[in-house]
């Protein structure tokens, strides 16, 4: 692992540490605070900006999306798919990452391009199907895109400006935001994607035209500014108790012991129930958890994304890395020491996904040629 940076908070106790280089070619250390694209994390920010105007009465949850979006979801699925289903990926309708990521070279060739919201949420509507309306869990970032859209249509502004506004700047946070060009503005990381071995050495892509994630997976925070944001959420300070409890519930997430609320992941450790959400983009992986009333927390970021080698069957072998994580997870979820050995580890990683997301977050699939 070249850089990693954490956050942990037991109630008014706080830790921030990091490990390895921001820079392989000068040896620039990481340091805590360091600027992260945080990926799919941004969906619980979306989220909660849709609750809070379910609040309000703008929006209703449990109707139908082509209700607000009718140019964009059409027919009968646009009958049949309600906010709700968006924001809990049971909507069914496919991700739009095979359409702009096509070819192993479309990767760079997006570096610069602007990818407008209606055309991203057209190719995800003309995508294959994942499943029915309402029927299980199928992870999308287009779902997400939709959820800006709304956002746009009820408020009147920028989903980015109404998240700036009403959600980042409520919870306190001083170093989120959505970029406004492909570069960070303040101290960060170089951010590395191996690909699984398909770039050798990883490519750098620190630089990169997030219009293609928006408001499912643009933003860029600190580990101390998450840690910030769910004690926020969890203890109230962004939603209403009733918007609040909507979010937190869940659906099965298929193939994990992981639940799915509104834009927040529900976990299992050895020591009890954890809220968050995972983010994963070129070259940069995070994840930040936090117990249900937001006392205990973690945030990490870490720039070497998909390092891992692949079996036989295009799945990623866990490593050295692997294993590290797994130990600095349960000892900042659960206050394990890492000498106590394997068995806190192993409970921690069997209910919840492991470190690494689930393939359908990955904007680059197990098979280095093809590109999602």
């Amino acid at each position: 692992m070249y850089g990693a940076y954490s956050a942990v908070r037991d109630g008014s106790e706080e830790w921030q540490g990091a490990a390895g280089v921001a820079d392989i070619d000068t040896g620039r250390p990481t340091t805590p605070q360091m600027e992260h694209r945080i990926g799919s994390v941004t969906k619980t920010f979306t989220a909660t900006a849709v609750l809070q105007e379910v609040g309000k009465g703008h929006i209703d949850l449990d109707a139908p999306v082509g209700h607000y979006l009718p140019d964009l979801v059409t027919g009968e699925r646009g009958r049949a798919i309600t906010v709700r289903m968006l924001l809990n990926h049971t909507s069914g309708i496919g991700d739009y990452g095979r359409a702009i990521f096509a070819t192993a070279d479309s990767i760079e060739g997006n570096r610069f391009h602007e990818f407008a919201p209606e055309e991203l949420a057209r190719l995800g509507a003309a995508a294959p199907p994942l499943g029915r309306p309402g029927e299980a869990h199928h992870y999308s970032n287009t779902n997400y895109i939709l959820a800006g859209l709304l956002l746009r249509k009820v408020t009147g502004q920028p989903p980015e400006t109404y998240i700036t506004e009403h959600v980042i700047r409520k919870a306190g946070l001083r170093h989120t935001y959505f970029p406004r060009s492909p570069y960070l503005a303040g101290p960060h990381a170089k951010m590395y994607e191996a690909a699984y071995g398909g770039f050798t050495p990883p490519r750098d892509f620190s630089v990169y035209n997030m219009s293609w994630g928006g408001t499912a997976g643009a933003l860029v925070s600190t580990m101390p500014d998450l840690n910030r944001f769910h004690r926020a959420l969890l203890s109230g300070k962004l939603l209403a108790p009733a918007e609040l409890r909507q979010m937190k519930t869940t659906v099965p997430v298929p193939g994990t012991h992981a639940r799915y609320g509104l834009g927040l992941l529900q976990t299992t450790s050895a020591c009890g129930e954890f809220w968050g959400h995972d983010g994963l983009v070129l070259g940069a992986m995070t994840w930040s958890l936090s117990s249900p009333d937001g006392r205990r927390q973690l945030s990490l970021g870490f720039n070497l994304a998909r390092y891992q080698k692949l079996d036989a069957n295009n799945q990623p072998i866990p490593n050295g890395i692997d294993a590290a994580m797994e130990a600095h997870l349960a000892q900042a979820i659960c206050g394990t020491k890492a000498s106590t050995g394997r068995n806190t580890e192993r409970s921690l990683a069997r209910p919840r996904p492991q470190p690494q997301p689930q393939p359908h977050n990955w904007p680059i699939s197990p098979r280095t040629t093809d590109v999602y």
